[in-house]
């Protein structure tokens, strides 16, 4: 598999411009806190952009969408 595959997945199957483009893809307030919280202590958290090292997301947006996921598996 490329880097440029490999990276895709890490993204899971929600993309921000899902909801850019009118999709309800928002999860619920208690799920997104969980999630961040998770993020939040992880090592592969760059902790001053809050972006994450394997998927380059920005974790303050990525934990807010329903079907996104965690390239670790952690969430």
């Amino acid at each position: 598999m490329s880097a440029w595959q490999e990276y895709k997945k890490s993204l899971g199957t929600q993309k921000l411009w899902d909801v850019v483009n009118g999709k309800n893809l928002i999860a619920l307030e208690e799920e997104y806190k969980a999630r961040l919280n998770i993020c939040l202590n992880c090592p592969e958290l760059i902790k001053f952009t809050k972006q994450c090292k394997k998927c380059g997301c920005f974790m303050s947006v990525k934990t807010k969408l329903k079907e996104s996921s965690c390239p670790l598996g952690k969430w």
